[in-house]
């Protein structure tokens, strides 16, 4: 064999190895990007080789949110009450939040289970981090937090081109209220979410968030826990100028009337009870701007009492 002829046979070599070299670097550089990696709102990096394909969501307001984001296709599980949209309604049931079927869980073969952080039974999420499936933990506490949920479920699913725009429609619609209501004259507000036992939101809510941007100011703000039972007396001592609750069913008379029996409460003097469907204020998901603007139009309506 010439020289000419081995040196020939030596760069086809390198040349295969190259090529080799090449398509391996690629598949690398592949992996890497299909690879997800993000830090959920309790604190845990959520890491996925690819998009998830099969979802189960353990309460309503994830399954609300995966739709918005463009996974709602995705969601193979979910809980009780998950009924908006209506095609979550399809969508096979695993229990509600406080009781799952984690035997149902494993049999639907989820590459993606996410959860609501201070709404699921801890000893059940437990049993689901030792099986080894990724959990997405969520619990928002501003309104931007919602947009932010919704880009991350999209990145999760693989859905950016659904949820980066409808995390920007969220953001515009709230800044537009915010401008709108925010700068108002300030309206003292006790929220009630449930009344017995007698209880409300604090500060760190995300309905306290709701309440800001209409210009309200939540008279149980500074208190520590997150939905603090509180006394009748308390209100009472508050004397807010406004008092709005949820219904479970829009057009139901709420649970207020109650405060009708202290006609020197200001406002119940001034008709300031005001009711709103839970679905669009109770729930982490865009409705609540749903929620916001009806409960922005009620203080409006409290600002136009004064004086009469």
């Amino acid at each position: 064999m010439g020289a000419d002829e081995a040196g020939n046979r030596a760069y086809r070599r390198r040349r295969a190895f190259l090529r080799c070299l090449s398509v391996a670097v690629l598949a690398l550089a592949g992996a890497a990007a299909a690879e997800i990696r993000l830090t959920d709102d309790a604190g845990r990096s959520v890491v996925l080789k690819q998009p998830a394909q099969r979802i189960i969501s353990l309460t309503p307001h994830l399954t609300e949110l995966l739709f918005a984001a463009g996974a709602g296709g995705k969601v193979v599980g979910t809980v009780e009450y998950s009924n908006f949209p209506l095609a979550a309604q399809r969508i096979a049931r695993i229990g509600d939040s406080a009781q799952l079927d984690l035997e149902r869980v494993v049999a639907l073969k989820p590459d993606l289970v996410v959860v609501w952080q201070y709404g699921n039974a801890q000893r059940q999420l437990d049993k689901l981090l030792r099986l080894g499936i990724p959990v997405y933990y969520n619990e928002p506490r501003r309104l931007p937090d919602i947009a932010r949920a919704i880009e991350q479920l999209g990145r999760l699913a693989g859905s950016e081109a659904v949820a980066l725009p409808a995390a920007q429609a969220f953001v515009a619609r709230a800044a537009g209220l915010r401008r709108r209501y925010a700068g108002r004259a300030p309206v003292t507000l006790f929220y009630q979410i449930w009344d017995r036992p007698l209880m409300t939101v604090n500060g760190a809510h995300l309905i306290s968030d709701a309440i800001r941007l209409c210009g309200g100011q939540n008279v149980f703000a500074g208190l520590k826990r997150l939905t603090p039972e509180i006394s009748t007396e308390a209100v009472l001592a508050a004397d807010p100028e406004a008092i709005a609750g949820v219904t479970a069913e829009a057009g139901q008379a709420g649970n207020l009337d109650a405060w009708k029996q202290w006609p020197h409460l200001q406002a119940v003097a001034r008709g300031n009870l005001f009711v709103i469907p839970s679905d669009i204020i109770s729930r982490n998901t865009p409705r609540i701007l749903d929620g916001a603007q009806e409960l922005c139009e009620h203080l409006d309506a409290a600002r136009a009492r004064r004086g009469r």
